[in-house]
């Protein structure tokens, strides 16, 4: 990907450790995760059980467990952990040396197709 492939979002210390930001978009909204150890995920921001805000759920290490009935998800793959089945879409991340949050912007235009 090159630099047009990526919007910037804001700044790693926008995102609270062991917590998330919500980004609206033109298709819904996406979770922007910050782990304890200051990696960064960004899912849909809905559960696949029922659609609970991902984003209003506690983070532990690399996973969220949704607000409204508990599924554990992956933040790496947006899959249902344990015996829970499911998965939410994931949108590429990364964070640059100066700590600014940048999406995948082809991720976000084709939620949008």
């Amino acid at each position: 990907m090159n630099a047009t492939d990526w919007i910037e979002i804001g700044h790693l210390g926008d995102i609270p450790p062991r917590g998330a930001r919500v980004v609206k978009t033109p298709r819904g909204d996406v979770a922007v995760f910050r782990t304890g150890d200051d990696k960064v995920f960004a899912l849909d921001d809905h559960c696949p059980h029922r659609g609970g805000p991902l984003s209003q759920g506690i983070v532990q290490g690399d996973s969220v467990t949704c607000p409204l009935h508990n599924w554990v998800i992956s933040l790496a793959s947006g899959e249902a952990q344990g015996a829970d089945e499911g998965c939410t879409g994931t949108i590429g991340v990364k964070v640059t040396e100066d700590g600014r949050v940048l999406l995948s912007w082809p991720a976000l235009a084709m939620r949008a197709a």
